[in-house]
């Protein structure tokens, strides 16, 4: 790594992103896509990050989001704007106290979501004539459900809105199993299991269509599911996204030249993850297994300390409890078992001690 190759740290966008996104791939290592719900969960990503000196992706599903503007906004498309809104200015003002370069994204937004992209789009078209600069590195858009000429149609659609402000989009071929945030279902019985493989000429037409507009990644299904299931339920095939970078480099060329996303990754074989890696994944979206993380911290407090949550007195001390109770502790602790959890991903990702930040 050449100093001439480092970063600002905090929130890249444009060229920066990009940069970033091509150290990972030619370094053979990925980054974490940890999703967020509050500033509780952003605070341990960046510390996680910044304890293991490495760079991080920070997203919001459309739930997170609308948790974040909080159940007094009564319009949930509102909630979800403003709350998404609000995540990125918090990640804009303590990312680069943090010392790490933050890909700030959005996560699986269906065909009922669009007015939730187009809103943040809005927002942040605002954003970008005020400061310079997007307030995301990227949106997503999850219409692998639909046909796959609306599909790309509709990315490109808004893939051209996101260019001009320096954006990128991901999107998705093919069906990521299981259920994330809504988005899906968690009953696999009924899943066709053909869409949960991608073809490469469908990556073919995806790269074809949209990369003559601007920068975009493919989140290409080779049998991942979200969540954390019993074993059989499917197969990973992460060869699959090699064959697609074969088909590119026969038909147009290029050397892995698409940028691949691995969703579904809780729970997911060391080896696969490897694999996937080294056919151009740059991004593995981290959200259960943190989820449980974040509860289990908290669930070992409470346990450990029961009678502050029953009574604000210990019934056979007398001693008062609020400094047992005192939600900064107990929410500490769930940050500290998250931060624990994403240390292992850090490392599993090969990314720890990698930040291109100055």
């Amino acid at each position: 790594m050449t100093a001439s190759s480092k970063l600002k740290p905090g929130v890249v966008w444009g060229q920066t992103y990009q940069q970033l996104v091509a150290a990972c791939k030619a370094g053979g290592y990925a980054l974490p896509a940890v999703n967020v719900i509050g500033t509780n969960s952003v605070n341990a990503v960046l510390e996680a990050a910044a304890r293991n000196k490495s760079d991080v992706i920070i997203q919001l599903s459309s739930g997170g989001a609308q948790f974040f503007g909080g159940p007094g906004i009564a319009d949930a498309l509102q909630a979800r704007t403003l709350g998404a809104v609000s995540a990125a200015r918090h990640v804009h003002l303590l990312a680069e106290k943090y010392g790490v370069c933050v890909i700030l994204h959005t996560d699986h937004a269906n065909k009922s979501l669009i007015p939730w992209v187009e809103g943040m789009i809005e927002q942040g078209g605002h954003f970008f004539k005020q400061n310079g600069y997007p307030l995301f590195s990227s949106h997503m858009l999850d219409l692998s459900e639909e046909p796959l000429k609306e599909n790309l149609e509709e990315c490109r659609r808004i893939l051209a809105k996101l260019a001009p402000l320096g954006m990128s989009l991901e999107i998705e071929l093919g069906v990521t199993g299981g259920e994330e945030d809504g988005v899906g279902s968690e009953d696999l019985s009924g899943a066709d299991h053909a869409r949960l493989y991608t073809q490469p000429e469908d990556v073919l037409l995806a790269f074809d269509t949209l990369r003559p507009v601007g920068h975009f990644s493919v989140a290409a299904s080779f049998g991942n599911v979200h969540g954390v299931y019993a074993p059989g339920n499917v197969k990973l095939r992460p060869e699959i996204l090699d064959a697609s970078q074969a088909l590119i480099q026969k038909e147009r060329g290029l050397d892995k030249a698409v940028n691949f996303v691995f969703h579904g990754g809780s729970g997911s074989e060391k080896k696969d993850i490897a694999d996937a890696i080294s056919y151009g994944v740059f991004k593995m979206n981290i959200d259960t297994d943190t989820q449980f993380a974040f509860a289990h911290g908290i669930g070992e407090y409470v346990a450990a300390n029961p009678e502050a949550f029953r009574s604000q007195i210990h019934p056979e001390t007398h001693k008062p409890l609020k400094s047992f109770y005192d939600p900064r502790k107990w929410l500490r602790a769930g940050e500290k078992s998250m931060g624990a959890r994403l240390d292992e991903a850090f490392k599993d990702l090969g990314s720890t001690g990698r930040s291109l930040a100055a």
